[in-house]
């Protein structure tokens, strides 16, 4: 941030998860991770899922949520 920005208010953005991008389709600073709630900033959100439109916090919070999914698969 340079210092002719104002600081933004933290909000959540809805994002649209596609594969090896994203598209927000409503502005924000975060996203909050499927699995724990925690709050993951746009520019490090690096975990998502497309088919089921979620962001993960990190790799094994993306792993829990695909053992879940596909337990009984």
């Amino acid at each position: 941030m340079n210092r002719f920005e104002k600081p933004r208010m933290p909000s959540e953005a809805r994002i649209r998860y596609l594969d090896g991008d994203f598209q927000i389709e409503s502005p924000g600073t975060f996203v909050r991770c499927a699995v724990t709630g925690q709050a993951i900033p746009i520019d490090e959100l690096k975990y998502w899922s497309v088919s089921r439109q979620e962001a993960y916090v990190d790799a094994a919070s993306a792993l829990k949520r695909y053992q879940e999914c596909h337990r009984n698969a």
